[in-house]
């Protein structure tokens, strides 16, 4: 496998076959992955599937976060991770994702990884976490600062983290229909939620007061 992934680093795009030898897992579980949204993939010409190196890396390191994540937690994060694949997908065109190049792509793209992990890690404590809202709001004045350089206004800064902000609690408030969870842990969720993505926002906010001055 080391050598598989030392050989694969070196390349953008890989097949199917070399893709699921990197994350472990059957073509087939790839493929269904694919076709669901969970992970992108492009169709060449000839309808043979390619994978981003940094789609494949990305992924693996989701799978990881997941893996050390237990109960109520990996629940959420797993369904959270799938259906904001599938909306980012469907919303590729409103003019907040549309105006990003592919490089302004792949920058969000790390900052949600960097959100998500944080995100993980800060509703797995019961309470505290200063240090992580401090990291989340470092990832909300990164945002606005590339948003600031592409001179988009403030609403439009918001729209993205609005979005990726809905569909995180929007499957925690499903839980209780589709998990056994009790109503007072799924409580203590969503405010852990919504407290760390306040940081965020707020720091978007402060950014763009700042750019003002």
């Amino acid at each position: 496998m080391a050598k598989t992934e030392h050989n694969i680093s070196k390349q953008p795009w890989v097949s199917i076959k070399e893709a699921a030898q990197w994350l472990g897992v059957h073509p087939t579980t790839l493929r269904r992955w694919a076709d669901t949204g969970e992970i992108p993939v492009m169709l060449t010409p000839g309808g043979h599937r390619r994978f981003a190196v940094s789609d494949i890396e990305r992924f693996a390191e989701e799978r990881r976060r997941l893996r050390v994540a237990s109960g109520l937690e990996r629940i959420w994060a797993e369904q959270a991770l799938a259906q904001a694949r599938k909306e980012i997908v469907s919303h590729r065109e409103e003019h907040w994702l549309s105006v990003f190049d592919e490089n302004d792509r792949e920058r969000k793209r790390q900052l949600g990884r960097r959100l998500m992990g944080l995100m993980l890690q800060y509703i797995s404590l019961s309470e505290g976490g200063d240090e992580l809202l401090r990291e989340a709001q470092a990832i909300g004045r990164e945002h606005a600062e590339n948003a600031l350089s592409l001179r988009l206004p403030l609403v439009e800064a918001l729209q993205a983290m609005l979005f990726f902000r809905d569909t995180l609690v929007e499957v925690a408030i499903h839980l209780p229909e589709v998990a056994h969870v009790r109503p007072e842990a799924n409580t203590r969720l969503l405010r852990r939620i919504n407290t760390l993505l306040n940081a965020v926002q707020l720091a978007i906010a402060d950014v763009y007061d700042q750019a003002k001055r």
